[in-house]
């Protein structure tokens, strides 16, 4: 089946897999060739892909899934390999976004404290992608 991997910059992978693990809204979702159709939210976390006998691992952010029999069709706003992961900085922008989030508490604008939780779940997904592989 053919996996597809876009974000809002650019076209991240396009190919021929033979499996795909997908970081649902509600869980991991493992699609086969034939998959029955569907469409998905994506959660911040690591979609995996095996092709040729070996799986790799691009960690994404929120986003959507179309899954037909013949094809996966990814849309995020994050896609990131692991040799792209820079640790530190990830940590520090996962920092930043913590203290922001506390600093602010229960009385800010509804829009911010989303965009911090988002933040810092991209970057959960970010180095726990780099500190599995490590």
């Amino acid at each position: 089946m053919h996996l597809e991997i876009v974000t809002p910059e650019k076209k991240i992978f396009s190919d021929t897999v033979n499996l795909v693990y997908l970081p649902g809204a509600d869980g991991e979702l493992g699609i086969l060739p034939m998959h029955s159709a569907l469409i998905t939210a994506l959660a911040p976390g690591e979609l995996r892909y095996e092709k040729g006998g070996s799986t790799q691992a691009i960690a994404i952010g929120n986003g959507f899934a179309e899954v037909t029999q013949e094809k996966i069709s990814v849309l995020t706003d994050m896609a990131l390999g692991e040799d792209e992961i820079d640790e530190a900085k990830v940590e520090a922008a996962m920092k930043r976004a913590q203290d922001e989030l506390t600093a602010i508490g229960h009385g800010g604008d509804v829009e911010e404290i989303a965009y911090l939780q988002a933040t810092i779940a991209k970057s959960l997904a970010q180095l726990k992608l780099k500190r599995r592989h490590h």
